[in-house]
């Protein structure tokens, strides 16, 4: 079997309210979607994280693996990632994330070909139903979506997703700049979904470390369960676990400096980020043998979340929910997407690979709306849209 081409399509998909970050307003994600065929007649999907990752695979990944074994990752890694000793020197690691792309495409081809899913690749499943939490954030009133400005209406709207959906498990960003804002929204959300509900919490290294100190002295009663990035710096993280029993997580895969400072406590990763699926397993495995915890990261369409029901399915160390915002996803490239959870979890995929396919008119929707728009921006400000809208350090 040989690779014959590999396509390259970048996508818009909205949100149905943008949400407050550290940076403003996110508005959506904008992805590349890859098809990778053979031969064979099969056809592998990937998916990668930011769409300029999908021109890395469009001018450099592609044209190394034509004819390549698709079967054969190591050879094909081989073919278009630089070694390590060249990536850290040169600070430039993006052949690596467009390959992790690329890489999820080659896991589904070979599950098409063995005829199974990707879990039983990978040794089987431990768990068949995958749990995620529910999101929640301030966001702007949009038509008939998002209006959540206060603190009761975080509440309100996690009351809903309960009511709804069968929720117990919720994460989520306060970030409005205001330190008593989150404490105060904290305690209602204790108050109003009992002790049972899991709590988690993410403020994209909003906070200063003092007023990190003052925020998780107030919030600890509450049985916070985790909390990611408080501050901007694992030094800082090392500090701030002097004075707080809360754990914390982050999206930086240092593990090194993780042993060395004793924080974070968990690593929330994309797999392309990580090279892909294979490199995933190892940082996992590391992760376990360390000490520290995994989940897996949000704002992802159809295809890496596929990968990632597949991957939680098989390994027994992901103990914890993932993060997810399925719920304001205004569509998906696949058929029947986006994911939603029920009662907390989703189900692993059955069909062979990835075990889904894509939905050929979404696919032309979402396309369209990137060519017509360009990509949508992590960073924007409501009232200057070519600004940033950081929000102010406390």
């Amino acid at each position: 079997m040989k690779i014959t081409d590999i396509r390259v399509t970048h996508v818009n998909v909205p949100f149905d309210a943008p949400f407050w970050w550290t940076g403003g307003l996110y508005p959506g994600a904008s992805k590349s979607i890859i098809e990778v065929r053979t031969d064979d007649g099969l056809v592998g999907l990937g998916e990668a994280p930011w769409w300029h990752f999908g021109e890395v695979v469009k001018h450099e990944i592609a044209p190394a693996l034509i004819g390549a074994d698709p079967l054969d990752l190591a050879a094909c890694e081989a073919r278009c990632v630089p070694p390590y000793q060249i990536t850290a020197n040169t600070g430039e690691n993006a052949a690596s994330v467009a390959f992790g792309a690329v890489e999820l495409a080659l896991w589904d081809i070979r599950g098409k070909a063995l005829g199974m899913p990707i879990y039983k690749l990978l040794g089987g499943a431990v768990r068949r139903d995958i749990p995620f939490t529910e999101y929640f954030a301030f966001r702007p009133k949009t038509g008939a979506a998002g209006g959540e400005a206060t603190a009761q209406d975080i509440v309100e709207y996690c009351l809903d997703m309960r009511d709804t959906h069968g929720a117990t498990m919720f994460e989520g960003k306060l970030i409005l700049g205001d330190p008593d804002l989150e404490i105060e929204t904290v305690r209602l959300l204790r108050e109003a979904l009992g002790p049972k509900a899991m709590i988690r919490l993410d403020s994209n290294m909003q906070w200063s470390l003092p007023t990190a100190i003052r925020v998780l002295r107030e919030i600890e009663p509450f049985d916070i369960r985790n909390y990611e990035d408080p501050v901007a710096t694992f030094e800082e993280m090392a500090q701030l676990r002097q004075h707080s029993s809360i754990p914390f997580s982050t999206h930086v895969p240092d593990l090194r400096r993780a042993v060395a400072l004793g924080a974070p406590d968990y690593f929330v990763c994309n797999f392309a980020a990580l090279g892909g699926i294979r490199r995933t397993i190892a940082f996992i495995d590391a992760c376990e043998a360390i000490g520290k915890g995994f989940w897996c990261y949000s704002n992802d369409l159809g295809v890496m979340t596929a990968a990632y029901l597949h991957v939680s399915a098989a390994h027994h160390h992901i103990t914890e929910p993932s993060q997810s915002l399925f719920r304001w996803q205004m569509g998906d490239v696949i058929e029947g997407g986006p994911f939603r959870q029920t009662n907390d979890t989703i189900p692993v995929p059955e069909g062979d690979g990835l075990g889904v396919t894509l939905d050929p008119d979404a696919m032309t929707r979402w396309a369209k709306h990137f060519e017509e728009n360009g990509p949508m921006p992590h960073f924007h400000h409501p009232d200057h849209p070519g600004r940033y809208g950081r929000l102010p350090l406390h």
